[in-house]
Parts: structure tokens; C-alpha cells; sequence
């Protein structure tokens, strides 16, 4: 089978236990990643009740990144629910359960205790400020580390449809303060919560300090957008198809409406 993104972020984990970098991206991809949870019976609407097993160390729920992986664990056919890592975190640490990842099935088999997941949910949760100073200035950004512009390229490639490109480019206000911006333009309606989420985890998990960037939202045919095409550094989301609201078509699938645990 072909290596998953988790597998790769949790060899290259494990090939430097002390890099905190490394440590960070591995769960940045769990975040990301759609996650196949094991379920006790079918979900019913809104509800699900995940298998909850205790290895010794806590009670935990098992989730896989490929179907196939969750069918060589189990053997035989059983209810899940598709959810993603943030998700599936958020439901735990309400519940104080850990998580098994890909348990005896994948290199990136892996286990995160209960408060190991309540980490993992806080860090998920931490949104940036949006821009409300008037901006006085824009130009090209410099400064900022490799990793992050990195970073933000890798989770920006995860926003599909959800806008139609970004900007990062150096920023000074009318009060004259300065700092970097990440200016989305076109954003969808509704969409404006999640692209925060994505810029502000990418700062996150690339050790970056808190509030070295700010986020905001234009429509394309405002005036500014010429000025940061002119200055900023480019990043374009993927489209597959035309730029709207993601629609809610299974539990978890609206991220603001997650699916409850029984």
C-alpha cells in the first residue's frame, strides 16, 4: 500500500524523537487527515457510539486513515463513521478518551492517551485575530521561516473551494503597527471560520509564536488586491469546482455541527 501522509510525518517522527518540529507536523497531519472511526452500532442522525476499548493505559477508540486498514484490523464488516482528526479530538476530550491510531495494521500505528488528545483538541482550537485595523501599507514579507511559508503552502493545498487564493505580505496599520497578514481573497460564504482555523495551525504547528500573523478577507474586486498581488506572496487554493459552502451530507461533515458522542 502506498504510504499515507501519516505515514510518512510519523516515520520521519520517529527518525528524530527530539524534534519538536517534526513531533508538531505528525499531528498537524492527524488534524488534517479524514479518520475512519470504529462505531459500536450505525449512527442514528447526529449521534454515534464509538468502540471503546483499554489497552491498560486508559480507555481509547481506534481510528484508521485508509478503510483497508480498518478492515485488516477487524476482519469483518462493522459500522464507522468518516470524520476529521479535529473532529474526532474535539468528541474525546469531551469524553476523556485517547486514541489508537492505526493500531497493529501501518508503521504509523500510534497511541495518544486521553490527555494527549485534550492537547491535541486545544491546539486545534486556537483561531487568529482578524484584521480589524485600517491597513496603511502592504509589502513583500520577509522574516518569516521557511517552515512556516512551508506550512501554510501544505494546509492551504487542504482548503479546496473554500477561497480562491491568499496573500502573505508584510503589513503596517494606520496606528503604525507592523506585522504579517495572510489576506484570503474570494472567500466563500461561511468559509471565513475555517481559514482562520488553517492559517492559525499552521503557525501553530511550526512552533511559530502566537500572533506573528494576522488574517483577513476581501472580495476579489476590491481595490487592495492589486496592491498584494503586486507585493504578497501567492498562494492558490485548489478548485475542483466552483467556490461555495461545503455542505453537511454525513456527521462531521460541518465542522461547527459536529456529531455527538453516546
Amino acid at each position: 500500500m502506498t504510504e499515507t501522509p501519516l505515514d510518512i510525518a510519523h516515520k520521519a517522527m520517529s527518525a528524530a524523537p527530539n524534534d519538536d518540529a517534526l513531533r508538531l507536523r505528525f499531528f498537524e497531519r492527524l488534524g488534517d487527515a479524514e479518520l475512519f472511526l470504529l462505531l459500536e452500532n450505525e449512527a442514528e442522525g447526529d449521534a454515534v457510539t464509538p468502540q471503546v476499548f483499554d489497552p491498560g493505559s486508559g480507555s481509547i477508540v481506534l481510528v484508521f486513515d485508509r478503510p483497508e486498514r480498518m478492515s485488516a484490523f477487524v476482519g469483518v464488516e462493522v459500522p464507522y463513521v468518516a470524520l476529521s482528526g479535529r473532529v474526532i479530538a474535539g468528541l474525546l476530550a469531551e469524553q476523556n478518551l485517547g486514541l489508537g491510531l492505526n493500531m497493529g495494521v501501518a508503521p504509523s500505528s500510534f497511541l495518544l492517551d486521553a490527555d494527549g488528545v485534550k492537547w491535541l483538541a486545544q491546539t486545534l482550537g486556537h483561531s487568529p485575530d482578524e484584521v480589524e485595523a485600517q491597513l496603511a501599507e502592504v509589502a513583500p514579507p520577509t522574516g518569516l521561516p521557511d517552515v512556516l511559508i512551508s506550512a501554510l503552502d501544505t494546509k492551504l493545498a487542504t482548503a479546496t473551494g473554500l477561497a480562491q487564493l491568499a496573500y502573505l505580505v508584510s503589513s503596517t496599520d494606520t496606528s503604525g503597527a507592523r506585522g504579517h497578514l495572510l489576506a484570503f481573497v474570494g472567500a466563500a460564504p461561511g468559509a471565513e471560520p475555517a481559514l482562520a482555523r488553517a492559517a492559525s495551525e499552521a503557525l501553530t504547528f511550526s512552533g511559530i509564536e502566537a500572533g506573528a500573523m494576522d488574517v483577513a478577507f476581501f472580495d476579489a474586486n476590491e481595490p487592495i488586491t492589486e496592491r498584494l498581488a503586486r507585493v504578497g506572496l501567492r498562494f492558490d487554493l485548489p478548485q475542483p469546482a466552483p467556490v461555495r459552502s461545503p455542505e453537511a451530507i454525513a456527521p462531521g461533515s460541518d465542522p461547527d455541527h459536529p456529531p455527538k458522542l453516546r
